[in-house]
């Protein structure tokens, strides 16, 4: 009997010990703001979510010696109305023919109302003096006897992929303000088709990221017609490179980048098939880590966490003091960032501690990946690039709600990839998108 009561007592022992870790959970759960998981996820979310940024001790709004900005008079303004006195004010004598003097000037700066044009293309013939009858060739974009122009494929990719517009409402802007009376499917024809012209400078964004010295990537869930698919994107300071896949693993690295990224460091979160991709080498997202960290650091009453994090931070700080010549020379400070991972990594820990345990692991696996941004000049310490990269594609559904199709969906993916690298090149969207509406669809 007292055998028997031995094991109850230490099976329930364990229950204990495996209830009160799933309690120690509910007490601290993760959220956006101490992990990765999604704001969507956070249940009952506070007003305010708690951000890893420390306050830099200055007040809101515009600081000492910030540039203001006005408005200022056009030199050559396209409208000018002269405000002549006809007779005087006080004795009601007759100042028509009297010469005038400028008093004072002001600009009104307004919107005329935009309308459509039609513009029409009309190829004649000649006949020569040999018989021979020659005709006028019509620009090869003129493919039916009515057709819609570039400046119009131009505004509707903007607007349904730079201003997130769903068809149905971006159906009506056309109609209240250009009087132009599209329905739902000839604006997804058109940007079928602006999609088809832009393949070319989609292409070509790939090949420039394809032999990019950094390169960040990321991937989030996107619904496609009710089932779950995935946006990817890996994206630098001058490119965006956007593709929608219903798979989220290697296989689509491997069919984008059929050679990897070998002459890239790769940023990322550790998603393993991102280690498969053959790159020059990997930097995790320090953003990510900190997030684990905050949580680990609410979760247990340890210091390790505090510890670690403090160090992180010191990274950070050197990482905005390091001259370029200083990456490749030795430098103190990143030998000993270095050199208090190691001692931090080499602590043991109770295993009651599981959650801390494992993200130990995690570090001592992932070492050598964790301070590349001290070593080159280039490497950003984080991924945050690529988390804004994806985020218009959560814009976009929380707008539209989901994309109807996998061809909506990568026709969304080739004019961001288009739009974010012109953003980041600081290039004009809008003549840009025209240019490529003007060419003929591959």
């Amino acid at each position: 009997m007292v055998n028997s009561l031995v094991k109850e007592v230490k099976m329930l022992e364990r229950k204990i010990e495996s209830l009160e870790d799933q309690l120690a959970r509910y007490q601290t759960p993760k959220t956006s703001s101490n992990s990765s998981v999604p704001p969507s996820k956070d249940e009952n979310r506070p007003m305010k979510s708690q951000s890893l940024r420390k306050s830099s001790g200055r007040k809101s709004g515009g600081q000492q010696g910030h540039k203001g900005h006005t408005l200022k008079m056009s030199a050559t303004p396209d409208r000018t109305i002269k405000y002549m006195p006809q007779f005087c004010t006080c004795c009601g004598n007759d100042l028509g023919e009297k010469e005038a003097t400028l008093h004072l000037r002001t600009q009104e700066i307004d919107l005329p109302m935009p309308r459509v044009i039609t513009i029409e293309h009309q190829a004649y013939r000649k006949r020569c003096q040999c018989g021979h009858l020659t005709t006028g060739q019509l620009p090869e974009h003129l493919k039916a006897s009515v057709q819609y122009g570039s400046g119009v494929e131009a505004i509707i990719g903007y607007l349904h992929t730079r201003q997130y517009l769903p068809y149905q409402r971006l159906s009506e802007l056309l109609s209240a303000c250009f009087n132009l009376h599209l329905s739902e499917g000839t604006v997804d024809n058109i940007i079928q088709r602006l999609s088809q012209k832009a393949q070319g400078v989609y292409e070509r964004i790939r090949q420039e990221i394809s032999h990019a010295p950094v390169v960040g990537s990321d991937e989030t869930g996107a619904k496609v017609n009710g089932k779950r698919n995935w946006m990817w994107a890996w994206q630098n300071d001058k490119l965006t490179y956007i593709k929608a896949s219903p798979c989220r693993g290697y296989t689509v690295i491997e069919q984008t980048f059929p050679q990897g990224l070998p002459n890239a460091i790769l940023c990322h979160d550790a998603w393993k098939p991102h280690f498969k991709c053959q790159a020059a080498g990997h930097q995790l997202c320090i953003a990510h880590l900190l997030r684990d960290l905050e949580y680990l650091e609410k979760r247990y009453e340890h210091s390790w966490p505090s510890i670690c994090k403090k160090l992180f931070f010191d990274s950070l700080e050197l990482k905005k003091i390091l001259h370029p010549e200083q990456y490749k020379n030795d430098c103190p400070k990143r030998t000993e960032i270095g050199e208090r991972m190691d001692r931090l990594l080499e602590i043991t820990f109770d295993q009651k501690h599981k959650e801390l345990v494992t993200f130990v692991k995690r570090l001592k696996k992932y070492r050598s990946n964790l301070f590349v941004f001290l070593d080159h000049h280039q490497v950003p310490p984080d991924n945050n690039g690529s988390e804004r990269a994806i985020r218009n594609v959560k814009v976009k559904q929380k707008i539209s709600g989901q994309f109807r199709s996998t061809t909506g969906a990568q026709n969304f993916a080739i004019l961001r990839s288009v739009i974010d690298t012109l953003i980041k090149q600081s290039l004009d969207i809008l003549p840009n998108l025209q240019l490529i509406a003007k060419l003929t669809p591959e």
